[in-house]
């Protein structure tokens, strides 16, 4: 029966214009599909497929542990978990972020393939940066803070440019009342 639901996942993916790659079981483990899910603010997203005797087990790695507010970053996975469609957020032994389901065998076909890989999809894609937001906020600001310092570019940390201290002006930028066009307090 795996064989013929390797055949079906595989003829989705392929209808679908997604890459994939086959990957054997390490350590005694599931073989299955490794299958590339590309992005906006996570540029790609790898999902495991693993079929094994009575189901297909999905897995995609989200981020690592959170550096700091582990309660809000945890509330926030238990939240959206209640939205999410056939996957679930956990944590790895060391606190890394992961989307986790299963799919019976018999469920397997191209619209549950596309569903569940569209729920990965969209939800790594929609919490990606709220989680580096809420998980990872000192070290988005000291990044941002090198980066200027030694004029380096900002572009893949726009996103987050709502998070820089107005306080902090940039070296070499007028002060943040003034970006705005308005007039500092006295």
């Amino acid at each position: 029966m795996s064989i013929a639901v390797e055949r079906v996942i595989e003829d989705a993916l392929r209808a679908s214009g997604l890459v994939y790659s086959k990957h054997e079981g390490a350590h005694g483990g599931l073989s299955g599909l490794v299958v590339e899910l590309p992005g906006e603010r996570k540029l790609k997203t790898n999902t495991i497929l693993n079929i094994g005797e009575h189901s297909v087990r999905v897995e995609a790695f989200v981020c690592r542990k959170p550096d700091e507010n582990h309660e809000g970053v945890y509330r926030f996975l238990l939240k959206r978990n209640r939205r999410l469609y056939g996957v679930a957020y956990t944590l790895d032994n060391v606190g890394d972020i992961y989307l986790v389901g299963r799919m019976s065998l018999a469920s397997v076909d191209a619209d549950e393939i596309d569903r569940v890989l569209g729920q990965v999809l969209e939800a790594v894609d929609s919490d990606f940066n709220t989680l580096l937001e809420l998980g990872f906020r000192s070290s988005i600001q000291k990044e941002w803070e090198w980066r200027v310092s030694r004029g380096e570019s900002l572009k893949n940390l726009e996103a987050f440019a709502h998070l820089i201290d107005e306080d902090d002006d940039a070296v070499g930028e007028p002060p943040a009342a003034q970006r705005r066009g308005g007039r500092e307090a006295r």
